[in-house]
């Protein structure tokens, strides 16, 4: 389905829950942030019903995120229920890695696709530190799981944040290399805790494809690769894998969103960045049927906006990211 500005809106990002088991200093303060009660999160047979009517309006991807999607008890279920849907052609998940080496075999033979994996420094004191408490051991542990097990492509997403980690943005860039890697470097975005850290912490793509290219080499743009969304992608000389930027502040990627988001309690946000929702979860609980829950979704297309105005100071400051849906 088209919206008012004739992008093609086909792919839904689902936050199955708003809890993680990490305390990212750009993502939440040191006490985490208050969760709902689990009687207001959706049920797993509520995202498959939600998912099904998105389907009659175009949906044909959807990627499920969190807080951290693998703290939630049932996710290989869900995985298969999604996977059995016919219109979905693309079933991918973003993850924090700290549980992906014990569950990512479930997961593939449930019918994941791919997976993304935060990963914002290599050094494992530094992890402990932006995460409060996260062995990056564990992450990478996910990470080499997932290369065995064909998650193709294994995407990091790196948030970028001056005084944090600006300082490993070749180390990282280097990962590419040699393995089949896809490296994402995502300008900070001015969410919750992190409307604070990005006045002084935020580094824009420009400055940082300015550093690889000036230590390892002119970046060739490549084709895109699957599911890359807003990334546009580069390629060193020779590399196994590419590097992406995601410039969602300097160089906004509105005129090619294709996306909804649905957060954990029920609620669907046509964009990111506007506190604008259309609640499903009454509907759902009511027992909408299909239709009535596809027009609610062609609704939030109808009026999804035509671009968010952070690079003209806009903050969306009510919420941390993990309780919309990362």
């Amino acid at each position: 389905m088209e919206d008012r500005y004739q992008r093609e809106i086909n792919y839904l990002r689902v936050s199955v829950t708003d809890r993680c088991n990490l305390r990212c200093h750009y993502c939440m303060p040191p006490q985490g942030v208050s969760v709902v009660p689990r009687k207001e999160i959706l049920t797993l047979e509520e995202i498959v019903r939600v998912v099904q009517a998105s389907t009659r309006v175009g949906v044909k991807k959807v990627r499920l995120t969190g807080g951290e999607p693998l703290v939630r008890r049932g996710i290989t279920g869900l995985v298969r229920a999604l996977a059995a849907i016919p219109e979905i052609d693309d079933l991918a998940l973003t993850t924090n890695g700290i549980l992906l080496a014990a569950q990512a075999g479930q997961l593939k033979a449930a019918g994941l696709r791919r997976v993304n994996v935060s990963l914002d420094t290599l050094k494992p004191e530094r992890y402990s530190y932006i995460t409060r408490g996260g062995r990056l051991e564990a992450v990478w542990q996910g990470i080499e799981r997932s290369l065995e097990l064909g998650l193709h492509p294994v995407k990091l997403n790196v948030v970028v944040v001056r005084g944090f980690n600006d300082d490993e943005i070749c180390d990282l860039a280097r990962l590419s290399l040699d393995r089949p890697l896809h490296v994402r470097f995502i300008e900070l975005m001015p969410f919750g805790t992190a409307a604070g850290v990005s006045r002084e912490g935020y580094v824009s793509t420009a400055e940082i494809r300015g550093w690889i290219e000036e230590e390892l080499g002119q970046l060739q743009e490549v084709r895109k690769l699957t599911g890359s969304g807003p990334a546009r992608y580069y390629r060193l000389a020779g590399a196994a894998g590419t590097i992406g930027f995601i410039s969602a502040v300097s160089d906004h990627f509105c005129g090619r969103c294709n996306r909804l988001r649905l957060t954990a309690t029920g609620a669907l946000r046509p964009c990111l960045f506007h506190e604008y929702e259309i609640d499903l979860k009454g509907p759902l609980r009511r027992g909408a049927t299909l239709d009535e829950l596809a027009e609610l979704v062609a609704r939030a297309v109808r009026d999804k906006p035509g671009q968010h105005h952070l690079n003209q100071g806009q903050s969306c400051s009510r919420k941390n990211m993990s309780q919309i849906g990362g």
